[in-house]
């Protein structure tokens, strides 16, 4: 048994990879999530319109924080504001008092606003009737808010952990290489290795978004084409993640490493559970550059909000760069992988033909 212990411990110390994740990695989510798990939200960004805008401006009480102040909007402008997701928070002034609209898909946040209106005697809005008006999610209820991002997850779980573990189970039975020998550029490998998980992925999405609105009485209010090309190009990056945690894993033990690590910070930072604003600032950039970050911002957009494309033009962005480069390094990795072995085998007939000449 002895034996087999010193074995073990000599084994483990030249896997570096699995010591510094046994180690590095449970200190570094601690720190890490110790800072984004808050469902305080510190600041929220608040518009207001109408003929009292400025002197409201100026009296709305904490977390509001003004970003935009238009004496000549209307109860219109002031929705449209939540809906093109400019800010979650909109005051409409006005002869009769002040409306105040809150976004019901900013769950956290819709929560922080109505506390703070309850203690508004304390303000200068004490003598100004306040009614209170949330949109989009008036019951505030948690399953309408997580479930278009729970698709996303299923999707970056189906993208990132299956294909990684189907590629580097092909690399472990040795069909990987047989690609080698064979006219085939890295770039049809690649598009080939993704697309049948592209397809499953693509259904799974379709259930999870039918089951959601069946089960949940989620609401559909936005474009579903809209909704179908966030959600491919998601899916699009997702799947070019994967193979790019494949292309450096040796087996499956080392795939299932990585895209855990790929994984958690996603669900944890993206704002699908704990609220961006109310990150500390060092923790919140993690959150902009994640890919499943600006999916629920277009799956909450469309899917409850009915924001149009123009309005969500920076996340489809992102995630249209992103997949370009997504792309562009797997397909790197696949020539680096293929080309040696591809050489190899390329070259063999023509040395050969010139021993026979």
């Amino acid at each position: 048994m002895w034996a087999m212990i010193v074995k073990e411990f000599r084994q483990l110390r030249r896997d570096r990879r699995t010591v510094a994740m046994m180690v590095v990695l449970p200190v570094l989510l601690l720190v890490v999530f110790g800072y984004a798990a808050s469902f305080n939200v510190p600041v929220i960004p608040t518009t207001v319109v109408g003929p009292d805008a400025a002197r409201v401006a100026g009296a709305m009480p904490a977390p509001f924080h003004v970003v935009a102040v238009d004496p000549a909007g209307t109860m219109t402008d002031a929705s449209s504001a939540l809906r093109d997701g400019r800010s979650p928070a909109a005051v409409v002034t006005g002869s009769h008092g002040v409306t105040v609209l809150l976004d019901g898909t900013e769950l956290f946040t819709a929560q922080a606003a109505i506390r703070a209106l309850a203690h508004v005697a304390g303000s200068p809005l004490r003598a100004v009737p306040v009614r209170l008006d949330v949109l989009y999610n008036p019951a505030l209820q948690t399953s309408v808010v997580m479930v278009p991002g729970l698709a996303g997850m299923i999707l970056l779980f189906v993208g990132t952990v299956i294909t990684s573990l189907g590629v580097v189970r092909e690399r472990q039975a040795g069909t990987l290489e047989q690609l080698a020998v064979m006219p085939i550029r890295p770039r049809d490998v690649f598009l080939g290795k993704i697309a049948p998980y592209f397809v499953v992925g693509a259904l799974d999405m379709i259930v999870v978004i039918i089951a959601g609105v069946a089960l949940f009485h989620v609401p559909f209010s936005g474009s579903v084409p809209a909704f179908a090309l966030g959600a491919l190009l998601f899916l699009f990056v997702a799947l070019g993640i994967g193979v790019l945690i494949s292309s450096v894993s040796q087996n499956q033990g080392q795939a299932i490493q990585l895209a855990i690590m790929m994984l958690l910070p996603q669900i944890m930072l993206s704002g699908l559970i704990f609220p961006l604003r109310s990150m500390a600032a060092g923790v919140r950039w993690i959150g902009y550059v994640l890919p499943l970050t600006y999916f629920v911002e277009i799956a909450r957009g469309v899917m409850l909000r009915a924001a149009p494309i123009g309005a969500l033009w920076e996340p489809f962005a992102y995630l249209a760069g992103l997949g370009v480069v997504v792309v562009f390094l797997a397909t790197l990795r696949f020539r680096r992988a293929l080309a040696p072995a591809g050489e190899r085998g390329w070259h063999r007939p023509a040395a050969a033909l010139g021993r026979a000449a």
